[in-house]
């Protein structure tokens, strides 16, 4: 499936600025996983540290074994937004993105992504939070309902 996703920026705009596409075109047929936003929360309900790049990280991980508890891998993923609490945690945010997008996307074939710099989240020791949409054919999904 994943292969099937087709991501790119099309000529006339501005390439991207960072590791991102412009457009991703979903093929029909395809089924749509949306996931709530995710914290760098781990699973006894701790925060995985203080800083973002700790949050980051541990959110992403808890995106990863979502999508995986419905048959899907992080190359399924065609949109992410992310939101930042503070310009202060842009880096911390932006190098743990980049390890991971390395490991799901080392030809560079990257999602649709949107970043928010939000004075706050849900509580203030969560500093980062990230929603996704992931797409799977309907065989690769598992019923898990």
């Amino acid at each position: 499936m994943p292969g099937t996703i087709r991501r790119w920026s099309p000529p006339g705009l501005a390439a991207p600025v960072g590791r991102y596409s412009h457009l991703a075109v979903v093929p029909a047929g395809a089924r749509t996983l949306y996931v709530s936003g995710q914290i760098g929360v781990l699973p006894d309900g701790s925060m995985a540290g203080a800083d973002a790049e700790a949050q980051t990280r541990q959110a992403l991980a808890n995106l990863e074994t979502l999508l995986r508890a419905e048959g899907a891998e992080p190359q399924h993923l065609v949109k992410l937004f992310a939101m930042v609490a503070g310009s202060e945690h842009l880096p911390g945010y932006r190098a743990s993105l980049g390890e991971a997008f390395s490991r799901w996307f080392p030809e560079g074939d990257w999602p649709a992504q949107s970043l928010a710099v939000v004075a706050g989240l849900a509580a203030p020791e969560i500093l980062v939070e990230v929603e996704a949409v992931a797409v799977v054919s309907g065989d690769d999904i598992s019923s898990s309902t």
